[in-house]
């Protein structure tokens, strides 16, 4: 049997199994669900089976769509595996660095002073920098969109990555100038234990419970007001007084507006914002160019020479991950 299936016919069939509910599927593929339902009735076609069964009570997955499940998911990992290796040649004929942020790095003007360092180095060099939602904690780094990234530490998978940081800050606890404990001058993290928090969604992982300090908890578990992907957001939670947050002391700026103040929290260990990587893209030269750029304007020395072969690869330096 001779089939001539596309990539598109393939996700749309993936989908739409993974919801087992067409309308669903439409959203997650921004189609209307009846250019959905062609394109899946002519799959069928083209396959000569149909793959989903359809009443009234729903739809489900027929064996020969059960069958064909697993190989389409490998099909369009390979896909995506191939598509990242065009994006990651294109970008080193172009000679462009994508860099991601999850927050804006201000912190005393620590962009502008990298990428001045950066292009002094790498005048052939273009830069292209993205702001990523706080549902994705790594900036691009995870799905490889971002070749760098300015992130919060702890990252998920942290084998995954290496890093330096650019920044240890203090965790400020952010309320609405009505709240009571706004009349303080400082707080301890026990006077906040029982408040309900702004959380960062669930796909961001140990950085959720950063933010929910639940290392300063004792084992309780938080009580979670809302959850929030940004700093708009943020400020509109806090406002509307669906609980209190905990910022970085570089970041109370972005929050600090009409009716939200920030205080001190005597008892937390401070947080790490800092530049990381793939640890498989480390020798890149662009990427070990920027790395070390972030270490200048910071005024570390440079870096060690290579460690031996006793180190495993990727093993982590006191406060750092490995230097690209």
């Amino acid at each position: 049997m001779g089939m001539d299936v596309h990539g598109r016919d393939l996700r749309y069939f993936v989908t739409v199994a993974d919801e087992l509910h067409f309308t669903r599927a439409a959203e997650r593929l921004y189609v209307s669900q009846p250019a959905l339902s062609k394109q899946i009735r002519s799959l069928e076609r083209q396959v000569g089976t149909p793959l989903f069964l359809r009443d009234r009570r729903g739809v489900a997955l027929t064996p020969a769509g059960e069958a064909l499940l697993p190989h389409a998911r490998r099909a369009l990992a390979a896909w995506d595996d191939a598509e990242e290796a065009l994006r990651r040649a294109e970008a080193a004929r172009r000679g462009t660095l994508r860099v991601g942020m999850s927050t804006s790095p201000g912190r005393g003007g620590l962009l502008p002073a990298v990428r001045s360092r950066f292009t002094a180095a790498h005048p052939e060099a273009s830069l292209r920098l993205r702001q990523y939602s706080w549902d994705d904690p790594t900036a691009g780094l995870a799905d490889g969109t971002s070749d760098v990234a300015f992130v919060w530490l702890p990252l998920p998978l942290p084998e995954r990555y290496g890093w330096t940081v650019v920044a240890e800050e203090p965790r400020l606890v952010a309320l609405p100038e009505t709240h009571p404990l706004a009349a303080r001058d400082a707080l301890d993290f026990a006077d906040l234990a029982d408040e309900p928090f702004l959380a960062l969604p669930a796909s961001a992982g140990p950085l959720r419970d950063h933010w929910l300090a639940v290392d300063a908890r004792a084992g309780r578990p938080p009580r979670v007001g809302a959850e929030v992907a940004g700093t708009e957001e943020t400020y509109e939670a806090l406002v509307a007084g669906l609980g209190v947050v905990l910022v970085a002391v570089g970041n109370a700026p972005l929050i600090t507006l009409g009716g939200v103040v920030t205080r001190p929290v005597r008892d937390l260990a401070p947080t790490r914002y800092a530049l990381a990587w793939r640890t498989e893209d480390r020798h890149h030269p662009l990427i070990a160019g920027y790395a070390e750029a972030c270490r200048r304007v910071r005024g570390e020395d440079p870096p060690p020479p290579p460690a031996s072969p006793s180190r495993a690869a990727g093993a982590p330096r006191p406060q750092e991950a490995p230097r690209p």
